[in-house]
């Protein structure tokens, strides 16, 4: 198995093509009752249902077609843990087991509808059950990286006024350090065999109980779940999703991004703390009804420079490498100045989901109890995710960078994103970071924080900076390469392992001021 691991590790999405894909001749008629219902509202064919809830209106229906035959003999869930074990669960064993741990959350914990959860967990089965029962309960779910320092989560404690925390025997002593600050925690819940004075054991919980619950009705637009950002600009904040916003607004991710069907099995590797494990493995696979595969592997990173969901290649799209694909049904995409007006194609602007007269209902809620911040996202018609790019004449989107990072160095506007690339193709570049850097000629001029790979360590400085300036140069565009260059030991990160550009920078600025 470890073998095979280093052999995929620049991916982060697998899908496990079964044999049996020709189950009764075509899948595509199983999962029309499901997913084609959804991914229809989603093409703006359908109206979103006024109430709707993953658990009752997906998993359970899975449930119904698995008992019933109508559904191949793949299981809803299997994890493997690094010593050999596993579990696996079909729709049937999950929807009964996530009635329990609903109970458990309701009973044992006290909680009630509305309140708030946040889970600090790795890799486990229990992730995955607390996600549903958490639907079931009409619970919000706030998950975290298991990255977190004691800090981090008094700040997300004390942020989410979360009533319930889940964590496991590793992180449960951090959990306790910061439990005076936490005035709103009710209950502790913990995950594994161990045993704390004060804390609810999960496992024994659900041994006990029952698994007669009725799943709450909750309205499409009721929040579900809360992804905190990565606080590489700033503190982190609270993005609050719907139940449709993830429920149904991945039917199309699942049928045509990823081609998911009821035969399919589909490996994510992303950290349970990280919003791409919501959708790739949760929302995703099971609205296709698809197996979820899960392997409880030490920690690795994958390389993504980066990401944009409203976006993608879809299935049977010509791929232009190097763009983010085409807009992505329910979202009208464009690039806009900087007064929410459509620039013409080619220009660079601003990367903008259209939100009036409708917002798309799979575009996260708003930043929960931030409500400045969410009406700063609006310009005109449009919200601005803060990314920069542009439109070519065949409507794909590129992207450029973050509009906070963007260089205006005499004039020219420069992305560090392309100059990033460019460096981190040279074998003595093991990561890379470009920020602005104040230049009384030019205003400001790229300049390159550079972590050398370990073979180029005792290489000359000064060679290496000519050498490295001369490579983008002929990789990009001459006016783009960094005239100022630092080599260091490492960069800042935040927990989820995300450059912090915006301390390099300051530290950058900082010294105009002392001058």
């Amino acid at each position: 198995m470890r073998a095979f691991l280093k052999s995929w590790i620049p991916q982060c999405l697998w899908i496990l093509r079964s044999p049996s894909r020709t189950f009764h001749g075509n899948n595509r008629l199983l999962t029309s009752p499901i997913v084609s219902y959804y991914e229809s509202i989603n093409q703006g064919e359908r109206e979103l249902p006024e109430y709707f809830n993953f658990a009752s209106d997906v998993l359970d229906k899975w449930t119904q077609l698995e008992k019933s035959g109508k559904k191949p003999p793949n299981p809803a869930f299997w994890w493997v843990s690094d010593k050999g074990e596993e579990v696996k669960w079909s729709f049937e064993e999950l929807g009964s087991l996530s009635r329990k741990a609903a109970n458990v959350l309701s009973e044992a914990c006290g909680l009630r509808r509305g309140d708030r959860v946040v889970a600090i967990l790795p890799r486990v089965p229990e992730w995955w059950l607390l996600n549903v029962a958490c639907m079931r309960a009409g619970i919000v779910f706030f998950p975290g990286t298991t990255l977190l320092t004691a800090k981090d989560i008094l700040y997300r404690l004390q942020a989410s006024k979360a009533k319930c925390i889940v964590t496991n025997e590793t992180l449960a002593p951090a959990v306790e350090s910061v439990l005076p600050g936490s005035q709103f925690l009710k209950s502790k819940l913990l995950v594994g065999q161990g045993r704390r004075d004060g804390w609810l054991n999960l496992q024994e919980l659900l041994a006990v109980a029952s698994a007669d619950q009725i799943c709450i009705k909750t309205r499409s637009q009721d929040p579900m779940l809360v992804y905190f950002t990565s606080g590489t600009t700033g503190f982190p904040k609270m993005v609050l999703h719907s139940y449709s916003s993830y429920g149904i607004g991945f039917a199309t991710t699942g049928r045509y991004w990823l081609d998911l069907t009821p035969s399919d099995i589909m490996w994510n590797t992303s950290d349970t703390g990280w919003a791409k494990s919501a959708y790739g493995s949760v929302f995703s696979p099971w609205i296709c009804g698809a197996c979820v595969f899960v392997h409880s592997m030490p920690q690795f990173l994958p390389e993504v420079i980066a990401e944009v969901a409203i976006c993608a290649n879809l299935k049977g799209v010509k791929i232009k490498p190097g763009s983010l694909g085409k807009p992505v049904p329910p979202y009208d995409v464009q690039i806009v100045d900087d007064h929410g007006a459509v620039v013409p194609k080619g220009e660079e602007g601003t990367i903008a989901i259209r939100v009036k007269p409708t917002r798309p209902f799979c575009l996260f809620s708003e930043y929960l109890d931030n409500p400045e911040k969410t009406a700063a996202t609006i310009c005109g018609d449009f919200y601005l995710t803060g990314d920069r790019g542009f439109m070519d004449e065949e409507g794909y989107i590129w992207f450029v960078g973050r509009a906070d990072d963007i260089i205006n160095s005499a004039g020219y506007r420069i992305g560090p994103f392309e100059v990033e690339s460019a460096l981190i193709e040279h074998p003595a570049v093991a990561e890379v970071a470009v920020v602005s850097s104040p230049d009384p000629e030019r205003g400001e001029v790229v300049k390159a924080f550079i972590v050398l790979a370990p073979a180029f360590a005792s290489h000359d400085q000064k060679k290496l900076t000519l050498e490295l300036q001369q490579h983008v140069k002929k990789v990009t565009a001459p006016y783009k390469y960094p005239r100022k260059m630092e080599f260091v030991q490492d960069l800042p990160k935040t927990v989820t392992g995300k450059i912090q550009r915006n301390v390099l920078r300051s530290k950058e600025w900082a010294k105009v001021k002392k001058v």
